[in-house]
């Protein structure tokens, strides 16, 4: 069982730039893969980027390739999301994921999320 806590969000200007935090309990923290979703009003939740339980791989939305970076930090079971150039479409909540399968997943099968943190962009 792991459960998944976000902080980090909040308003900032178009061009501006956060980075998000997802605090994991539990242990074995570099057997789970990580993943960061959001979810704008109105509007299905998506995929944002991806990162291996190592840390070794990742794998990115193309909307967000060259902008956003995912990391991960094993000793302090966290993964962070640093997003720069942010611009209006990238407000919504942004929820961190976590399983222990292999590999890289974009889908929204992952079986532990977090409540999510809220990330506003203004024009």
């Amino acid at each position: 069982q792991v459960q998944l806590v976000e902080s980090g969000g909040g308003l900032v200007q178009a061009g501006g730039s956060l980075r998000l935090s997802c605090a994991a309990s539990g242990r074995s923290f570099s057997n789970y893969r990580m993943g960061w979703f959001r979810q704008a009003p109105g509007k299905e939740r998506e995929f944002v980027t991806a990162i291996s339980g190592s840390g070794g791989s990742t794998y990115y939305d193309e909307s967000v390739k060259g902008r956003f970076t995912i990391s991960r930090d094993n000793a302090k079971n966290t993964v962070y999301l640093q997003m720069n150039s942010l611009k209006p479409e990238d407000t919504g909540v942004y929820y961190c994921a976590a399983d222990r399968r292999p590999g890289l997943s974009y889908r929204l099968g992952y079986d532990y999320w977090g409540q999510g943190t809220q990330v506003t962009v203004s024009s």
